[in-house]
């Protein structure tokens, strides 16, 4: 069995070749007796100026018998040097029960791609439906239409469309949860495309520029195992007959369909206000609500890597920033979607709207760096109709963002605000340059964002600024409103079933169901969803 030695340290010029020496330092051996070895994880640690490293985990062998090796780890009785135990996926087996008909799956991101993928690799044939387009019609429809002639595409945008609204964002990868399904998640993006580095990187990321691609070869070894995906296919309503989900209506089309995947996610609002109105149960459940701020790449490295600023061997630095207490008993203002040498990119799902989100190519070589800035809010708070009605929810982000489309006079461009303007409570003015691709319009972001966020975005500039001089300066620049960092309610499910408590056949999944907050975890709940109707159905 495999030892795995944890933090492992190289300098910035070191190469990696040198991991056997220090490796063979840490178990008292020679190096000559490690017989293979390899990387498993690779990160920079910053948090000290003067000792900028390079951090690696290596998974190594030594040469004779196993026991050998146990013997070793008694007598080393170390934390960072352990036998590397393998941590498999669950190995779903066909249940007992007849099919009832085939499954639908509704949405192809994340959630609905993986769910989709594992239906497909064990012969299940689902058919995956989405109310986009394939990427390389999608991707003429946002870069020519809505980004030259500013011509919006209701069903075909940003956030609808083949690989959902992951396949236009950094692809950031990495995910506090720790569960065997990433490394199969990280082995199938791999294996359609990806860089190998996102199977070693602590923070992995594949690129906007490469999502695309993947994505769309995904889909066709979907297809190659007898899937089927069709685009431009928009759930319309649902047949619900004695609490059961028994057929569903796809662009007029009436479907009868076996368990239905639902994986729209949490921008598709139109879809979860019907399924509300079917009888379909939500909740309430915090989320997030800010803006998007951004400041030049060279700047964040500076802060972040001090006099190795612009060493060839460091990549765009980015950030992980918490204010603490800056929201009062709403609790912190904190950094999220980091996007080192990226953009900033529109996410609304609807005509005369404007909602922020962040992008990086694959490289990160952009001349800005973004990230939200957002506060945790409870709906109930800021909506007291969602108490009766969770959907409300949705009215009220939706004012925002079209109080944002109206103040910058229906233009689709995005409305911004110097941070250190936002401070003094002036307007700012003189040149302005974003990295948004409708550019940007000087704009009072106080009159977009909700009074307590302010307040919480203005104490939280403040703590901030003083740890990362310039932050809250000229040249940071804040855009406005980031309302899609996650969604505001949640359908109830059985902890088991993984099946709705209000309808059964339906299995909602993702962000859109709230059980997940980016690519890795919705990834992971489809797979978990789609094992869990495996082991109840037999295979057709």
């Amino acid at each position: 069995m495999p030892i795995l030695v944890r933090g492992l340290t190289l300098g910035l010029d070191e190469p990696e070749e040198r991991l056997v020496e220090r490796a063979a330092a840490r178990l008292r051996v020679p190096a000559g007796e490690i017989r293979v070895w390899a990387v498993v994880r690779r990160s920079i640690d910053a948090r000290k100026e003067d000792r900028l490293q390079y951090t690696f985990n290596v998974e190594l062998a030594l040469a004779g018998p196993r026991k050998n090796e146990e013997r070793l780890l008694r007598r080393l009785h170390r934390q960072d040097v352990t036998l590397l135990v393998p941590s498999e996926p669950p190995d779903p087996q066909p249940g007992p029960e007849p099919l009832p008909g085939r499954p639908l799956v509704v949405g192809f991101g994340p959630a609905g791609m993986f769910a989709g993928y594992m239906l497909a690799s064990f012969g299940y044939r689902p058919l995956i439906i989405d109310r986009g387009a394939d990427v390389s019609t999608r991707h003429r429809d946002i870069m020519v239409d809505f980004y030259r002639r500013r011509e919006f595409h209701a069903e075909s945008n940003l956030l609808f469309g083949e690989g959902g609204a992951g396949t236009y964002s950094d692809g950031k990868l990495y995910t506090r949860v720790h569960d065997p399904r990433t490394r199969l998640v990280l082995e199938v993006f791999y294996q359609h495309g990806a860089s190998p580095d996102i199977l070693i990187d602590g923070k992995p990321h594949i690129g906007s520029d490469k999502l695309p691609g993947i994505c769309r070869r995904i889909r066709m070894r979907i297809e190659e195992m007898g899937g089927e995906v069709r685009f431009g296919a928009r759930l319309d309503d649902v047949v619900i007959e004695d609490g059961t989900l028994t057929a569903a209506v796809v662009n007029g089309e009436r479907i009868a369909c076996g368990p239905v995947v639902l994986a729209v996610g949490h921008s598709a609002r139109d879809t979860l206000r019907m399924l509300g109105r079917r009888g379909v149960q939500f909740v309430t459940k915090p989320f997030q609500l800010g803006v998007r701020i951004e400041h030049p790449q060279p700047m964040i490295d500076h802060w972040q890597y001090g006099r190795h600023c612009g060493h060839v061997g460091l990549p765009p630095a980015s950030y992980e920033l918490v204010a603490k207490g800056a929201a009062g008993p709403r609790g912190d203002l904190f950094s999220f979607c980091m996007c080192p040498g990226g953009e900033i990119l529109p996410t609304n799902e609807s005509p005369g709207e404007i909602a922020t989100n962040g992008a990086s190519r694959s490289n990160r070589a952009g001349a800005y760096g973004n990230a939200g800035l957002v506060v945790t809010l409870e709906p109930t708070d800021v909506c007291p109709e969602a108490a009766d009605d969770p959907l409300k929810a949705f009215d009220y982000l939706e004012a925002i963002e079209r109080t944002a489309f109206k103040l910058t006079g229906e233009t689709y461009r995005v409305p911004c605000q110097r941070a250190a303007d936002f401070l003094a409570g002036r307007a700012s003015d003189g040149q302005l340059t974003t990295s948004y691709p409708l550019g940007g319009q000087w704009t009072d972001v106080r009159g977009i964002i909700p009074p307590t966020v302010a307040d919480a975005l203005r104490r939280g500039l403040e703590q901030l600024d003083h740890r990362l001089p310039g932050f809250a300066g000229s040249d940071g620049l804040v855009t406005a409103p980031e309302t899609r960092a996650s969604g505001p309610v949640r359908m109830i499910r059985g902890p088991d079933t993984r099946a709705s408590l209000s309808t059964a056949n339906l299995y909602p999944v993702g962000e859109g169901a709230g059980y997940a907050g980016g690519i890795i975890s919705a990834a992971i709940d489809g797979l978990k969803t789609a094992e869990t109707i495996i082991t109840r159905y037999s295979c057709p």
